[in-house]
């Protein structure tokens, strides 16, 4: 079996997103903004034609190992198939910036879906992350803020 295509993530959040259940905490001003960052992905996919690949899915420090052969990415319960851009929106600049080939503008707006990404998650009310709601105010915050949109690595959560 291949792996899902990223955007197939993104519909079963908006899923959730519209079921008033799972996110029973959630303004509808808020899951609104949700739900349309989380669109953004089919408007730049059609406009921007980039290839596609396999992808970690969720590439953050917690998921890499350092060994003595490099670093190691795992926990791959999300890899999924799409364009190497929204790998590179979980990273610092500092990493992106080596994918030569990679369309920059591209990660700085994907940079947005990972934050809605993240925010919809702590709203969920089986979410069990130690920053919770906190977090997730605070990802609503910046989506609301708007661009330039930050790196995960400078947001305190």
């Amino acid at each position: 079996m291949g792996a899902p295509h990223f955007t197939d993530r993104l519909s079963e959040i908006q899923r959730w997103l519209a079921d008033g259940d799972a996110t029973p905490d959630l303004t509808d001003e808020d899951r609104e903004l949700l739900v349309h960052r989380l669109e953004t992905p089919r408007r730049l996919l059609a406009d921007r034609n980039a290839p596609e690949q396999l992808l970690h899915g969720e590439p953050h420090p917690w998921n890499v190992l350092t060994t003595k052969n490099g670093l190691v990415f795992i926990d791959f319960e999300n890899c999924a198939r799409g364009p190497v851009e929204f790998d590179l929106a979980w990273v610092p600049n500092e990493v992106s910036e080596r994918y030569r080939d990679a369309d920059q503008e591209l990660v700085g707006e994907y940079r947005a879906l990972v934050l809605a990404l993240i925010a919809a998650h702590r709203w969920r009310r089986d979410d069990q992350h130690p920053s919770g709601r906190q977090s997730g105010a605070a990802f609503l915050n910046i989506l609301r803020a708007g661009p330039p949109w930050p790196t995960l690595d400078t947001i305190h959560w």
